[in-house]
């Protein structure tokens, strides 16, 4: 099953698609929100699904919001596939970078990407984007991590480079936090439905060429190991979501130009959907 955010921005309203049917989640919560998923939403909806119990309603031409209303954080893992920190000119990290980007920068996963004023090296990231189900503090070992995850979607870690490396002042975050800089979706899809995090293809486009092309298993740190180490220093809440780094094919490493006014992003995850962003 896939939950989904429908409608304009600030009034979506809950949803879920299974088997090629969208349902209505408004008879079982007022959004995806942590507080939801804390409390064994997920569990609700499977069973409602099983029961069927929800009423359709109609996806087509209605605005995808983000999967999640309103994260308490949003948590980025910098460099975290060996060939993407090679491309920046760093060598591969011994332990997790992480940088924060403000919960306004979410938005839709085919809202237009908004080009701050006179921004110049603005550049796409595909990520595996987790959400958070269950707090997660001190845990004692990765192996315990994926138990506090609700789920997987796509998040674009938009960046102005600029900011993030010439003028950052040793903060990433500086170019990374503009609005529209993380569109998130098209859905959630819960974590018992994902075999296996690291084993997922993901792959990127501008104006339809080709871009990245990866997979999670190359990916430095694991899911797991993210989910943990961020747990020894902050605590993770339901709804968090955690951005786990991009691989190599971005306008950074020199071989592509970065973006324009008009130019069209596309992104993919296997399993998880697509999106598509304008930049203007």
């Amino acid at each position: 099953m896939e939950l989904m955010r429908l409608g304009e921005f600030g009034s979506e309203r809950p949803a879920v698609r299974r088997d090629g049917g969208v349902y209505d989640l408004g008879g079982l919560t007022a959004d995806i929100t942590g507080d939801f998923l804390a409390d064994g939403g997920l569990t609700r909806v499977a069973e409602a699904l099983d029961a069927g119990s929800l009423s359709t309603v109609e996806e087509a031409g209605r605005r995808i919001g983000a999967p999640v209303a309103k994260p308490g954080a949003v948590i980025c893992i910098g460099q975290n596939y060996a060939a993407h920190a090679a491309e920046s000119g760093s060598a591969p990290p011994e332990r997790p970078i992480i940088f924060f980007k403000p919960p306004n920068t979410v938005v839709g996963p085919n809202d237009d990407v908004l080009i701050p004023p006179g921004a110049t090296k603005v550049d796409w990231e595909v990520e595996l984007a987790v959400v958070i189900g269950k707090q997660a503090r001190y845990l004692s070992s990765p192996e315990e991590a994926l138990s506090h995850v609700a789920g997987y979607t796509i998040g674009n870690d938009v960046s102005e480079r600029a900011l993030q490396v010439e003028q950052s002042g040793g903060q990433w975050s500086k170019g990374k936090s503009a609005e529209t800089f993380n569109p998130l979706g098209p859905w959630l899809r819960p974590a018992a439905e994902v075999a296996d995090p690291q084993k997922l293809g993901l792959r990127s486009w501008v104006n339809g060429e080709p871009r990245q092309d990866s997979n999670t298993a190359d990916m430095i740190f694991s899911v797991a190991q993210l989910v943990f180490d961020l747990s020894q220093y902050l605590v993770l809440d339901p709804g968090d979501v955690v951005n786990t780094g991009t691989p190599e094919g971005v306008a950074l490493s020199g071989k592509f130009p970065f973006l324009q006014a008009g130019d069209v992003l596309e992104l993919e995850i296997d399993g998880l959907g697509r999106q598509r962003q304008q930049l203007r």
